[in-house]
């Protein structure tokens, strides 16, 4: 009986798999360094120091309220130099403006009362172009800025000598009637309201004028435009004689 159970103990122990002890176990009691695992274990471990990604290190140059970009950069910006478009590269504005009129005009429809805002204004670079615009809008900033715009698809040229005009000028537009005369030098601009303000803008230092017919700024600026067209040089008015 016990030569049987001992047979039956050996064929048991046989049966029975071996357990493998973990290899951190064995490191343990042996006192020797740990093997790197091989296979699918490998490839689930975390990536070491060598293997991390360069992207950190990049952003840590760049992170930081004053951390360095690129050469030529903003300080903690994107690499380049200056931005597109800042107050630097802005082309200033060739054109001086003034408004001559402002109104408050009313449309009566069918709800009931529309009211908008009118606006004419004249610019010019004082050496000789000048125009004017007028326009509506619903409020006055917006009606300054689209009489602007008209007045510049409006620029005419004007023949200037000496400061004045060339020759004398009688015209009449509707029912405003005016009269340009040359001045020495010296003499400055007798002018008066909305003739003043256009032909200063045209660049006209000495000049006479008169207002003869309406008081109306809006026609008086067309008349002025209308003069200012006529002005021929010395020769032409020479010939004309």
């Amino acid at each position: 009986m016990t030569e049987e159970k001992k047979e039956n103990s050996i064929e048991e122990k046989k049966e029975q798999p071996e357990v493998k002890e973990p290899v951190v176990e064995v490191a343990a009691k042996t006192g020797e360094p740990a093997k790197a695992e091989t296979g699918p274990a490998k490839a689930n471990a975390p990536a070491t120091s060598s293997q991390a990604p360069r992207g950190n290190e990049r952003g840590g140059q760049r992170s930081g309220r004053f951390g360095g970009g690129r050469p030529g950069g903003r300080p903690g910006g994107r690499p380049g130099g200056p931005r597109r478009g800042g107050r630097g590269d802005e082309m200033k504005d060739e054109y001086d403006q003034k408004i001559i009129d402002i109104a408050r005009v009313t449309r009566v429809m069918a709800g009931g009362k529309r009211m908008r805002f009118r606006a004419c204004v004249a610019i010019g670079n004082k050496t000789g172009k000048v125009g004017i615009g007028i326009a509506k809008g619903a409020d006055v900033s917006a009606a300054v800025s689209k009489a602007v715009n008209k007045a510049r698809k409006n620029i005419i040229k004007v023949n200037i000598v000496d400061d004045t005009i060339p020759h004398e000028v009688r015209i009449k537009f509707g029912a405003a009637r005016l009269i340009f005369k040359p001045a020495p030098q010296g003499r400055g601009v007798i002018a008066g309201g909305a003739v003043r303000a256009v032909v200063e803008l045209a660049g006209i230092k000495n000049i006479v004028s008169k207002i003869l017919g309406t008081n109306n700024k809006i026609n008086n600026v067309k008349c002025t435009i209308e003069a200012l067209k006529s002005l021929k040089m010395k020769e032409a008015a020479a010939e004309k004689k």
